[in-house]
């Protein structure tokens, strides 16, 4: 099992989470976060003073999902987020060794 992570660009989120859905993701958790990359914030105006933001608003979305819909999740993911600019965000994927349904006490992949 795997657990994906993509931080992504708040206006993308219904597009991911549509084509996710059309692949057959059944779950997921999303998460409200703020961060800087190499975008390193941004420049705005409020009633005529220039203020800095350092910390950009971005959704983490993470889902845990088999070895074999890994490759498939991420194109998926890429596809429906990317602008081609700076911030369009990351993907990280990790290991996960194990899962237990609370409910049922169900665990590994029957799980999730």
């Amino acid at each position: 099992m795997k657990k994906i992570e993509a931080i992504i660009r708040p206006f993308k989120l219904d597009d991911v989470r549509e084509a996710l859905s059309e692949i057959g993701v059944k779950g997921m958790t999303l998460t409200e976060v703020k961060g800087y990359g190499r975008q390193k914030g941004h420049t705005e105006v409020y009633r005529g003073s220039e203020y800095k933001i350092d910390f950009l608003p971005k959704i983490k979305v993470e889902i845990i999902t088999s070895e074999s819909m890994v490759e498939r999740i991420v194109t998926t993911i890429i596809r429906a987020s990317k602008t081609g600019q700076v911030g369009d965000g990351k993907i990280f994927i990790s290991p996960i060794d194990d899962v237990i349904r609370i409910r049922t006490e169900e665990s590994g992949e029957d799980a999730i």
